[in-house]
C-alpha cells in the first residue's frame, strides 16, 4: 500500500506561482512512476506531468510545458510540482498519483495509476 498526501494549493492571481508537494509513505519502493493530475467538476481527470521514480524521465501535457516542472526528492519521499505563469484555466483540484505498474499506456493517463491522494485545490483569478 502507498499513501499520498498533497499540500501547497491555494489562491493566486494570474501570472503567479505555486509549488505543490506530495508526501509518499508506505511501500514507496514499489512505485515506478508518479504524476500530477488535475480535475474540474464535470470534466475528466487530466494528466499534468509524470516522472519515473528511478531516474530523470519526465512527461508533460502540452499545455503545461515550459510553465510547470515536476520533480522528486527520494530522500524525503516527496514529489513536487512547480507551477509558474499560472492562468485562470489552471484552476482545478490537483492530485498526486503513484503507479506500481509497468506501463503499456500513457503515463499521463489516470488509468496507469493505482494510488491517489485526496487532492489540493488551486484557484487562479484573473
Amino acid at each position: 500500500q502507498v499513501q499520498l498526501v498533497e499540500s501547497g494549493g491555494g489562491s493566486v492571481q494570474a501570472g503567479g506561482s505555486l509549488r505543490l508537494s506530495c508526501v509518499v509513505s508506505g511501500d514507496t519502493y514499489s512505485t515506478n512512476y508518479m504524476a500530477w493530475f488535475r480535475q474540474v467538476p464535470g470534466k475528466e481527470r487530466e494528466g499534468v506531468a509524470a516522472i519515473y521514480t528511478g531516474g530523470p524521465t519526465t512527461y508533460y501535457a502540452d499545455s503545461m510545458k515550459g510553465r510547470f516542472t515536476i520533480s522528486q526528492d527520494n530522500a524525503k519521499n516527496a514529489l513536487y510540482l512547480q507551477m509558474n505563469s499560472l492562468k485562470p484555466e489552471d484552476t482545478a483540484m490537483y492530485y498526486c498519483a503513484a503507479s506500481t505498474g509497468y506501463g503499456g499506456i500513457s503515463w499521463l493517463s489516470p488509468h496507469a495509476y493505482n494510488y491517489w491522494g485526496q487532492g489540493t485545490q488551486v484557484t487562479v483569478s484573473s
